[in-house]
């Protein structure tokens, strides 16, 4: 029954005559032939399963396609949404950097930073190597290039900041240590005396530059420190000053006090604005007791007149500029003169 099921399924039944029966006898069909005709038919509804199955991927979508497709939409315009946010980004930093540069490095007397280094890009191996090949890979791609770039220049801004910050803490510092009040006690602006200009020299009675300013006082008067710092010389000077003192208060100012009865402070020392550091004295190349006083920037001296603004107001800035700007006087010289005709 078996045998018979499989011959009818698998072959078309054959018959060979016998010619000494005068019939046909039928042909029984061998096992390795029934193998071979199973195996083709097999193979055969493979094939057209495949061609089949190619055919309608071709044009219709699976379920998990579909799903895929939808899929890949989303992030897309996910990435374009980002792309949104990375353009308004890119203007707040450049409106931050733009702060940075023509404001608060102004503000702090620095250069601003090159474009070359806010805007540096990355060089060296392709990093976005594995983007490529996809769809959205040129999409991919570019927004992850404005992600590392946006990334970078937050950082250098950082960095900026942190410079700025430190620069702040200088500035301090440096408000601080500028000569900013007179060395002594001058509220009235009568201790004003010869200021900054040609004069009369007291001792050789030439007409000399005076590169400083003196004040009257007695002999025993507190001298302050017109600027944090630390004490440079603190000795008796062969140059005509004198016991003198010279501060160096940092960011290229010094400050020299000169004829000193004697000192409260030693070389190396730190000091603060207003401290007392010295007396009034008569040392020196002087005729009369009085203070000496010097500013230097960078070495070289300037007028000290313009370095009281912590100590004067407008118009007592332009009292005491006509006060000491008689260049031709000088007070040791009138001092002395008087003390003799009053000793006559």
């Amino acid at each position: 029954m078996r045998k018979l099921i499989l011959s009818v399924r698998f072959y078309k039944p054959k018959y060979k005559f016998n010619p000494e029966s005068l019939s046909y006898d039928r042909i029984k069909a061998s096992f390795r032939r029934i193998i071979t005709n199973i195996l083709t038919i097999v193979f055969a509804l493979f094939i057209l399963t495949f061609i089949s199955n190619l055919l309608l991927s071709r044009f219709y979508d699976t379920p998990k396609e579909k799903g895929l497709k939808r899929e890949n939409e989303y992030l897309k315009f996910n990435i374009e949404m980002i792309n949104k946010q990375l353009t308004l980004m890119e203007k707040a930093l450049t409106d931050i950097q733009k702060r940075d540069s023509n404001l608060y490095r102004v503000i702090f007397e620095a250069e601003p930073l090159p474009s070359s280094i806010r805007n540096a890009g990355y060089g060296g191996i392709n990093k976005y190597r594995n983007m490529e090949g996809y769809e959205s890979s040129d999409l991919i791609i570019e927004t992850s290039k404005r992600v590392d770039k946006l990334a970078r220049m937050v950082y250098i801004q950082s960095k900026s900041y942190d410079e700025l910050i430190e620069l702040a803490r200088n500035k301090e510092q440096m408000y601080a240590s500028i000569p900013a009040i007179q060395p002594i006690s001058n509220k009235d602006l009568k201790h004003t005396a010869s200021g900054w200009g040609y004069r009369i020299h007291p001792i050789y009675k030439i007409r000399k530059f005076h590169y400083g300013m003196d004040f009257t006082a007695s002999t025993g008067t507190e001298v302050h420190a017109t600027g944090d710092g630390t004490v440079k010389t603190a000795s008796s000077s062969l140059s005509g000053y004198g016991n003198c003192i010279i501060i160096d208060h940092g960011f290229g100012y010094e400050t020299l006090y000169a004829h000193l009865s004697a000192y409260k402070v030693r070389e190396g020392q730190k000091v603060k604005r207003g401290q007392v550091i010295g007396f009034v004295g008569n040392s020196g190349l002087s005729t009369a007791p009085h203070l000496h006083y010097e500013v230097h920037v960078n070495g070289q001296p300037v007028n000290p007149i313009n370095y009281y603004f912590n100590d004067l107001t407008p118009s007592e800035f332009a009292k005491i500029s006509e006060i000491s700007s008689h260049y031709g006087q000088t007070f040791d010289y009138y001092y002395f003169t008087l003390k003799n005709f009053i000793n006559k």
